[in-house]
């Protein structure tokens, strides 16, 4: 004999999608109008406006206007970091590390100059006096957790006699900002939301690469190889 289901089981299961439709909704509004007005310009009225849902609701889902903001930081540091960081660990076993660095380079320095997590990093830098804990947060969960991962790579490279170091953090804070020093400062400082030309940004990761293999490379020791009564005798 079968049994009818429950008509509060279909209610409750439509509830979860229904609330996380919402969520997304009212963290697309927020995202939306706090990169375009500051978090001061933004307000729970206008985000409940926006996402089209009553300003109870978003108090149902954030507590208030802070724990919002929190979210959407995390939420797109996370996005950018996890990516830039799986890829860091796929390079362990490299056997072309100066084609696999420029890829790696590439395709984090695409990822840190989309548009959207240039506003937001600017915003973060704005309001760093304000919100200090979001600050680290963006910090550790992007570049920082970005520098750990290459230090561990450089570390083990190193082991490998791929690359010569004594330091690995210091090596991968190098790397770092040899790829993304200048388009992103620039980014920050003059204001631009469109990055460069996809053809400058593999031009700044590529020379970037360079500049840390003449430095790091394995290479770099048998630049200057030895003479009869040179230096190297």
């Amino acid at each position: 004999m079968s049994t009818a289901p429950s008509p509060n089981a279909s209610r409750d299961g439509d509830e979860e999608p229904r609330s996380a439709r919402k969520r997304r909704g009212i963290l697309e509004a927020a995202r939306t109008l706090f990169l375009r007005n500051g978090y001061r310009g933004t307000s729970m009225d206008e985000i409940a406006g926006v996402a089209a849902v009553s300003k109870q609701t978003v108090y149902k889902h954030f507590a208030d206007k802070k724990s919002l903001f929190s979210e959407i930081v995390t939420g797109t540091v996370n996005e950018a970091g996890d990516t830039v960081h799986d890829q860091v660990l796929k390079l362990q076993e490299s056997g072309n590390l100066e084609a696999d660095l420029r890829g790696l380079a590439r395709r984090q320095l695409a990822m840190v100059m989309q548009p959207q997590v240039l506003r937001l990093r600017r915003l973060v830098i704005a309001e760093a006096e304000r919100f200090p804990e979001l600050g680290r947060t963006f910090y550790e969960r992007g570049p920082g957790r970005t520098i750990a991962a290459l230090a561990t790579l450089f570390e083990r490279l190193g082991t490998r006699g791929v690359l010569q170091l004594d330091d690995p953090h210091l090596a991968a804070e190098h790397f770092n900002w040899l790829v993304m020093s200048i388009p992103l400062n620039q980014a920050m400082l003059l204001g631009h939301d469109e990055p460069p030309s996809a053809p400058d940004l593999d031009r700044y990761a590529d020379t970037g690469v360079q500049v840390f293999l003449a430095a790091y490379g394995r290479h770099s020791s048998a630049l200057s190889p030895a003479t009869p009564g040179g230096a190297n005798e």
